[in-house]
């Protein structure tokens, strides 16, 4: 598994509230995160570094093989992780109203699993078409699903920065997942709004089905939202699938 990441603080803002981690668990099987943290001060930043480390240090820890035992996994972790947030943002000052966004995945032989809460998003590059894995959590995608405005409108929406789930805000805390097959030669991105707010689908596309690295198809990520303004942090994972594998038991 190649894998390729950057964190970029952007052209308009004083810090970099963002987290990338990759780890790999007892079986060797990776765990890829992005988190976009939110709060006054460093709170975001705490927040999403806690949210990546926490469960990262904790997959490794653990053996699982299998999506299916993966997503029992994952959704009791982002509770416990949910819980731990919200503790701290109650008893540090400085750390009130901190929230995270979160997408991850999982990466088994023939298969992935992918979840995420809030918009930060998750995609699959297969045979040069890009699929959007993800579903935003945002007040915009809510009113393209209830037919209140068409999807063309949503990019330009003036309530578009509104988030409808996060880590840290309460109890909740859902966890959207999703099984996806994958196949040699696949890549798999994780980014941040900072990202695909400035930076169309087709653009992206057309930078991951060229014929260069994955290091330098990061970097020209970056630089095509700051290329647009780089109005917020840009955080951008890849990974990519190299050879064929056995299958497993689900």
């Amino acid at each position: 598994m190649k894998v390729a990441f950057q964190t970029d603080i952007g052209l308009r803002r004083q810090s970099n509230q963002d987290y990338v981690g990759t780890f790999k668990n007892k079986k060797g099987y990776t765990f890829a995160m992005v988190a976009d943290g939110v709060g006054g001060q460093a709170a975001g930043d705490v927040a999403s570094t806690m949210a990546v480390l926490h469960l990262g240090n904790q997959w490794e820890l653990d053996d699982i093989s299998t999506p299916k035992r993966a997503k029992e996994w994952l959704l009791g972790q982002v509770k416990n992780e949910n819980a731990a947030i919200l503790a701290a943002s109650q008893r540090f000052r400085d750390l009130q109203g901190m929230a995270t966004t979160l997408v991850a995945t999982m990466i088994f032989d023939d298969q992935l699993l992918m979840a995420n809460i809030g918009d930060s998003r998750g995609y699959v590059l297969h045979k040069q078409e890009l699929t959007q894995i993800t579903t935003d959590h945002s007040l915009v995608n809510e009113l393209v699903k209830n037919g209140k405005i068409k999807p063309e409108d949503a990019q330009l929406h003036p309530d578009k920065n509104i988030i409808t789930r996060w880590l840290g805000v309460n109890d909740e805390a859902l966890l959207d997942t999703y099984t996806y097959m994958i196949k040699p030669g696949d890549i798999i991105m994780l980014s941040t709004d900072g990202l695909t707010n400035f930076v169309t689908d087709s653009e992206i596309k057309d930078i991951l089905s060229a014929e260069l690295t994955l290091d330098k198809k990061v970097k020209n990520l970056v630089k095509k939202a700051n290329k647009a303004g780089g109005r917020d942090n840009i955080t951008v994972l890849l990974l990519e699938r190299e050879l064929e594998v056995k299958n497993y038991d689900a």
